[in-house]
């Protein structure tokens, strides 16, 4: 029967959630007094809504459930970051990391590049960040998907992946940085 109760108290945080953005465990020891509950279970009436809610900075906030697809494109940047992550860390060797949304490392090694006409080239990549990458080249790669192969360990295997080039900028005659976020990872060559 507390179940129920608990059920209900956490529907109520959770709509209460949902139209002002978050709760915070006042208000859910409010809403249990409201139902005739102990506020001691407060607790417990999260843990019953934690699929809907997230905690960040002492506030419950509310997060829109997510469609299959979307968890699978959230599963595949895990699986992207999670590579990023093991190449920065064999490469890190006292480099100085910069701040901005992401860190990022200066990151310089020739990598295959393989255009969505089947066109393969090398390229330079000048930095990495766990979300994107840069690549110089002699050709702006704008709006393209490429395949970029990354040598993780002294060229011996490389990691695959799918980059789209959301900019680019001329840095010298024909030399033009082409900056790309990571999509999905690829079999690797």
């Amino acid at each position: 029967m507390i179940s129920v109760n608990l059920q209900g108290v956490a529907d109520r945080v959770i709509r209460q959630a949902q139209r002002h953005g978050y709760v915070v465990p006042r208000q859910v020891r409010t809403v249990l007094n409201e139902a005739g509950l102990c506020e001691s279970l407060w607790k417990d009436v999260l843990a019953v809504a934690r699929p809907s809610l997230t905690y960040r900075r002492g506030r419950y906030y509310y997060t829109t459930p997510v469609s299959d697809r979307v968890r699978q494109e959230q599963a595949q940047q895990l699986g992207v970051r999670k590579a990023v992550r093991e190449i920065i860390r064999r490469h890190r060797r006292g480099t100085r990391v910069e701040r901005r949304e992401e860190d990022r490392i200066d990151f310089v090694q020739p990598v295959k590049v393989r255009t969505e006409d089947g066109h393969e080239y090398t390229l330079l990549t000048r930095d990495l960040s766990l979300t994107g990458i840069r690549l110089i080249s002699t050709r702006r790669l704008l709006g393209q998907k490429l395949c970029v192969h990354i040598p993780t360990a002294e060229g011996a295997t490389t990691k695959g992946f799918l980059v789209r080039i959301l900019w680019t900028c001329a840095v010298g005659d024909d030399l033009v940085e082409n900056g790309g976020a990571f999509v999905e990872m690829v079999e690797s060559e």
